[in-house]
C-alpha cells in the first residue's frame, strides 16, 4: 500500500508539473502560479490545526527562516523552468537536490566521503549535462541553469527540513509556515508585476495545479509515514516517467537517446545517493 500512495503522489507532481506549464502557456504569471501552489494548503492546513486545537506559532523561528528562503527560492526557479523548458527536462532537473546533499557531504569530508557518493555525484554531474544538452541546443539554457539552481535551493531547503524534524517540529506546522510565506511572496511579485487577465485554460491549470499538488503532498506524507523510507524515496523518480510520457501526450516533447540516457543517469545517482545516506543513517542507529 505504500508504494501505492507514493506512486499516486508523484503522478500527482507530474500533473501539477504539467499544469503549471499550461497556466504559463495561457498567460498565468510565475506569482500567480505560485499563489495557487501555497494557497490551498493553507487554508486545509489552517482549518485542520484550528478544529484540533493545535498551536501555529512554532517555539523557534531561526530554522524554519533558513528553510523557508532555500525553499520558496527552490520553487520559483523550478516553477520558471517547468514554463521555460520541455516537461521532462524540467522536472529532472528539479530531482537533482539528492546530488548535491551528497556533494556536500563529500566536501565536507571524514566518513562522509565515499567512493559510492563520488560514483553517484559523476553519474548525477553526466546525466545534468545529458538532459540540458537538448535544452542548450534550442537556447533555453538560462531556464536550465536556474532549474539547476533550483534543485541546489531544493537541497538546502531539505537539509533544514530534516533538522527541523531533529528538533521535534511536527510536519504540518512546517508545511503550513512554509507554504504562508510562499503565499506572501507571490502577493509581493504581485503587488510589483500587477494581476494578469487569464483565459480559461489558464484558470483550469491554475486550479489543476493547487488541487494535484495538494493531493500530492498529502499522498507523499502518507506514504513516507506508513513504511521503509528507502523504498519510497525510490519511488519518487517515477515522477520523472510520468512527467515525459505527459510531456509526449500534451506537448509532442520526444526526448532523444541522449536526454534519456540523461534522466537514467540521473535516476540511478539519487538512488545511489539515496542509498547511503539511508544505509549510513541505520548504521549509526545501530551504534
Amino acid at each position: 500500500m505504500q508504494s501505492l500512495w507514493m506512486l499516486l503522489a508523484c503522478a500527482m507532481f507530474a500533473v501539477m508539473s504539467a499544469c503549471i506549464k499550461t497556466a504559463a502557456d495561457f498567460g498565468a504569471s510565475l506569482p500567480q502560479i505560485v499563489l495557487f501552489r501555497g494557497f490551498p494548503s493553507v487554508l486545509l492546513l489552517l482549518a485542520w490545526a484550528r478544529l484540533s486545537h493545535r498551536t501555529i506559532a512554532p517555539p523557534s523561528w531561526k530554522l524554519h527562516l533558513w528553510r523557508n528562503i532555500a525553499g520558496i527560492g527552490a520553487m520559483w526557479l523550478g516553477f520558471y523552468a517547468l514554463s521555460r523548458l520541455p516537461l521532462p527536462t524540467a522536472v529532472s532537473l528539479n530531482y537533482t537536490s539528492p546530488l548535491f546533499i551528497a556533494g556536500w557531504m563529500l566536501l565536507a569530508g571524514g566518513s562522509q566521503r565515499d567512493l559510492l557518493r563520488i560514483v553517484a555525484v559523476a553519474l548525477g554531474f553526466l546525466g545534468v549535462v545529458c538532459v540540458l544538452r537538448p535544452s542548450i541546443e534550442h537556447a533555453h539554457f538560462l531556464a536550465g541553469l536556474l532549474g539547476l539552481c533550483g534543485g541546489a535551493a531544493s537541497a538546502v531547503a531539505m537539509m533544514q527540513v530534516r533538522q527541523l524534524g531533529r528538533v521535534g517540529e511536527p510536519e504540518w506546522r512546517t508545511v503550513l509556515i512554509f507554504s504562508c510565506c510562499v503565499c506572501l511572496s507571490s502577493l509581493a511579485g504581485l503587488a510589483a508585476g500587477g494581476w494578469n487577465t487569464l483565459a480559461g485554460q489558464a484558470w483550469l491549470g491554475l486550479v489543476g495545479l493547487g488541487t494535484s499538488g495538494l493531493v500530492g503532498q498529502l499522498a507523499m506524507t502518507r506514504a513516507f509515514g506508513s513504511g521503509s523510507t528507502l523504498l519510497t524515496a525510490a519511488f519518487q523518480y517515477t515522477t520523472i516517467v510520468f512527467a515525459a510520457v505527459l510531456g509526449l501526450v500534451f506537448w509532442g516533447d520526444r526526448p532523444d537517446a541522449m536526454a534519456w540516457s540523461g534522466m537514467g543517469l540521473i535516476i540511478a545517482a539519487g538512488l545511489l545517493s539515496t542509498w547511503r545516506t539511508y544505509a549510513e543513517n541505520r548504521r549509526k542507529a545501530r551504534a
